[in-house]
């Protein structure tokens, strides 16, 4: 599969979901998914979903402005790079964001976890950064 149409599916998708359910990106973890914010290492889906629902915001909106992609490893995973701007509800600024996401292919998980999926192949989230820049106000 074309790493540029794994990435295009998997940035609308992630950040539809993020916006709209954070719950459900459970999915797109696995028990050695690791997930970087703010310095902290944040490891499992559990733990990955229960830091980002309790993030001090419930209703936002990314505005995606680049998506870079390339091929990782000879697995085919896909390393996926994208900036863009974050929404806070009531808020009248918005945060710029920077986060690159390695996925890796896997097929048949014994548990039935659902995860993101395109044509036949499978992709969890293997490692996340999220880097939100500090509000300027002028």
């Amino acid at each position: 599969m074309d790493p540029d149409s794994v990435a295009k599916a998997f940035v609308e998708h992630y950040y539809r979901t993020f916006d709209g359910n954070r719950a459900a990106l459970g999915g797109l973890y696995q028990d050695g998914s690791m997930l970087t914010f703010e310095g902290a290492k944040i490891q499992g889906a559990a733990a990955i979903v229960a830091k980002l629902t309790s993030l001090p915001f419930q209703q936002c909106a990314h505005v995606i402005s680049t998506v870079d992609c390339q091929p990782s490893g000879p697995a085919g995973g896909v390393l996926v790079f994208v900036s863009g701007s974050l929404q806070l509800a009531g808020e009248a600024h918005t945060l710029k964001f920077s986060q690159p996401h390695i996925s890796a292919e896997w097929f048949n998980r014994a548990d039935g976890s659902k995860f993101f999926r395109l044509e036949l192949m499978t992709y969890f989230l293997w490692n996340d950064l999220l880097l939100v820049y500090s509000r300027l106000y002028h």
